[in-house]
């Protein structure tokens, strides 16, 4: 006997709950505006795009707050959200919350926020971006990377999830 399965009526909302049982990893991405100020969103569209040279995408809302600095960012950091601190993506995805007032943030060389505990960390110059629907595609240039021994938190089906080790 199969299982019942929910079917939404609507392409859109089926679309939705299609990519909600994809399971994805998290990432928080942060950058400096014009005034220096931190900025950063939650991108659960993250992949690596090439090896040589390393490239990683993440892909931003137009209608986020921080929209506008990443469009003139000339660089970045994506980190990896350990599992234990999966409240932080909710935080960065959340319109007006104070991202940056709870997690252990500390500038780097660019002054740009870097959660200290992150399972990785990918340090980006801007290498290109793709106005596409209503987001904008991200491509970094990875310059540095480091890695940490946190298990990643993964999101399925609108929650956050640990791997079984």
């Amino acid at each position: 006997m199969t299982p019942a399965v929910h079917v939404a009526a609507d392409l859109s909302e089926r679309f939705r709950e299609a990519m909600a049982s994809y399971p994805s990893g998290v990432t928080i991405v942060t950058t400096t505006d014009d005034q220096g100020g931190w900025r950063g969103f939650t991108a659960t569209s993250f992949t690596s795009l090439s090896v040589d040279p390393p490239l990683a995408l993440v892909c931003l809302a137009r209608t986020a707050q921080c929209h506008a600095a990443f469009e003139k960012a000339r660089s970045w950091v994506i980190q990896v959200v350990p599992s234990r601190r999966a409240d932080l993506a909710t935080r960065f995805a959340t319109r007006g919350a104070d991202k940056f007032g709870q997690g252990d943030f500390r500038a780097n060389a660019a002054g740009h926020p870097v959660l200290q505990e992150a399972a990785a960390v990918l340090e980006c110059e801007a290498y290109v971006r793709h106005d596409v629907a209503d987001h904008t595609i991200l491509v970094g240039r990875v310059q540095d990377v480091r890695l940490h021994d946190a298990p990643p938190a993964v999101y399925f089906r609108r929650g956050f999830h640990a791997l079984a080790g």
